[in-house]
């Protein structure tokens, strides 16, 4: 048998030497990781892999693989370089990984994979998807056991859907690792699926190289020991080291309280719901992209706009947007007046307030846009410091090139509120598939609060001392005043329809009447018990009266 290639057919001390060298251990997770090493030496091995392949695999232009997965191969380094971390720099075995993988990957239909090709139902059920960090900073990908239902006619549906979550991931943040989490909790034996478990493994182990940090396996059920043997076989040392058996009193060893569920001892009221995608992309908003307008100029995009339109719409366009700027004229009007008028504790009562460790939030949840109609595109977000240092701070939007955020990137001092302004661009529409990300981290006394101070303090800030926050978007049917709704979205005052009522007491009456009928079957018993306990005490005196009778 060949010895397995390195570049170069370096002398076998010279191969112990890069191997220390090139891959010292994390840290944190003991991972395999490259560090300051010798650039040439990693690019000539980027470039022998290349060139094998290309060789070795793509002689006969056969076509197994995706042409997109072959060209990416070609064009990203650190793709090939995962794989060259996750087999050790062997080259041989790096092309047998990448072979099955493409292999893999075209079967599975990975690149073309979609919220639109998956049926809707796999996002519904909530059994699989991103969310949260570890302690070191990875991603959660959360596989909640007890919503897994075997069925083979659902097999391969749900594979894709690992497929997408990870592909999805994998793109978005460019191959950093995640951490899976089995989350065990009421689970038994009917829950366990083993071929699945081991579709999630192979995935790691052969399909996405240098993926993975850890297993973290929450409250395994004693019974299901003997399936974890059979997992354990198919993982190979350095990922059976990698396995993390936890209960409640030990998994915050691994993951932060803020991000663990209430029954995993944590304190993260997260409820997922579908849709949107559970952790979407944050991105940058527009005000960040260009120089910010001001709120009595015109945008950019709108003036260009205005060009090509005819006389009337300009009209009308103009029109809009004077009352626009009169709303909002009137709006800060009449929240000078509300700080005279108003009585401190009549404000709070309107408001809906998230008390974060950093930062108050209002709304809490949700922020609300008029519909088409109504044309209202504002909404008003307040901050209030509740530290004594300064909290810097950024927002982030799943679609970026809807909204215009003033501003999305500065901070706030010790003690005082700051009032974020969120406003449709153009001729764009609030979505309910829309969320904005709140971040917030405390600032030493020292740092500044200029745009090259904040640049270096998000570089440098640890995730661990990011306090996250995130707001959905509710689109008003109703027509209401546009001078009123941007103010209404400051105290978030939530409109519930009759039909939302109607369910919410359907739903309070049916669980009232289970409550009655298991306090009636309670009484039932114990009306049965007292007359058997009672038939009984006079089955047993008269027993006695037998015996005692009979002596006489």
């Amino acid at each position: 048998m060949a010895t397995p290639t390195r570049v170069g057919h370096a002398p076998r001390v010279t191969r112990r030497l890069h191997r220390r060298f090139f891959l010292s251990p994390c840290a944190h997770c003991g991972r395999p990781r490259r560090t300051m090493a010798d650039q040439q030496d990693k690019a000539a091995l980027i470039a022998e892999t290349r060139r094998r392949f290309e060789a070795e695999y793509l002689s006969d232009k056969s076509d197994k693989y995706d042409s997109r997965d072959v060209e990416r191969l070609q064009q990203d380094d650190k793709w090939v370089e995962n794989y060259l971390i996750w087999r050790h720099d062997v080259v041989d075995d790096t092309l047998k990984m990448i072979d099955e993988s493409f292999q893999w990957r075209k079967e599975y239909t990975v690149n073309d994979l979609s919220e639109s090709v998956l049926p809707k139902w796999l996002f519904e059920s909530g059994a699989l998807f991103l969310h949260g960090y570890d302690k070191e900073g990875y991603k959660l990908f959360w596989f909640k056991v007890k919503l897994h239902v075997r069925d083979q006619k659902q097999q391969l549906d749900k594979k894709k859907l690992v497929a997408f979550w990870l592909e999805h991931y994998a793109k978005r943040d460019h191959g950093k690792p995640l951490t899976v989490v089995f989350d065990m909790a009421e689970t038994g034996i009917s829950h366990i699926d083993l071929d699945f478990v081991r579709f999630i493994v192979n995935c790691f182990t052969d399909y996405y190289p240098n993926f993975l940090t850890k297993i973290v396996i929450f409250e395994m059920p004693w019974i299901m020991n003997a399936a974890f043997k059979i997992v354990k076989g198919w993982l190979g040392p350095e990922a059976i080291s990698m396995l993390k058996f936890t209960n409640k009193s030990d998994v915050q060893e691994y993951i932060s309280g803020e991000y663990l569920p209430p029954h995993m001892g944590g304190t993260d009221s997260f409820k997922y719901s579908y849709p949107p995608l559970v952790d979407d992309d944050f991105q940058t908003p527009l005000c960040e992209n260009g120089p910010i307008t001001s709120e009595d100029e015109p945008e950019s995009k709108e003036e260009i706009d205005t060009d090509t339109k005819e006389p009337g719409d300009v009209n009308e366009e103009q029109n809009l947007n004077q009352k626009k700027m009169n709303s909002v004229e009137q709006i800060s009007k009449s929240e000078e007046n509300d700080k005279t008028e108003f009585k401190p504790k009549n404000a709070k009562k309107a408001l809906t307030t998230f008390k974060g460790p950093l930062l108050h939030i209002s709304p809490a949840e949700e922020l609300y846009f008029g519909s088409k109609e109504t044309g209202e595109k504002k909404c008003l977000i307040v901050l209030t410091n509740v530290t004594k240092n300064v909290v810097a701070f950024k927002v982030r939007t799943t679609a970026p090139e809807k909204y215009r955020v003033k501003p999305s990137n500065s901070s706030c001092e010790p003690g005082t509120s700051l009032d974020i302004i969120v406003s449709l661009h153009g001729g764009f529409s609030a979505s309910l598939q829309d969320r904005f990300l709140i971040m917030a981290a405390e600032m030493d006394q020292s740092s500044g609060s200029g745009v090259p101070e904040l640049a270096q303090f998000w570089k440098e800030v640890p995730r661990t001392k990011v306090m996250e926050h995130r707001l959905r978007c509710h689109v008003l049917e109703s027509s209401k005043p546009s001078t009123l709704t941007l103010k209404e979205n400051a105290l978030n005052i939530p409109a519930k329809t009759n039909e939302d009522l109607h369910m919410q007491l359907t739903h309070l009456l049916q669980i009232n009447k289970r409550l009655q009928e298991q306090i009636d079957r309670c009484l039932w018993f114990q009306q049965l018990s007292v007359v058997l306990s009672s038939l009984s005490v006079t089955i047993v005196a008269f027993c006695f009266y037998l015996a005692y009778s009979q002596r006489s």
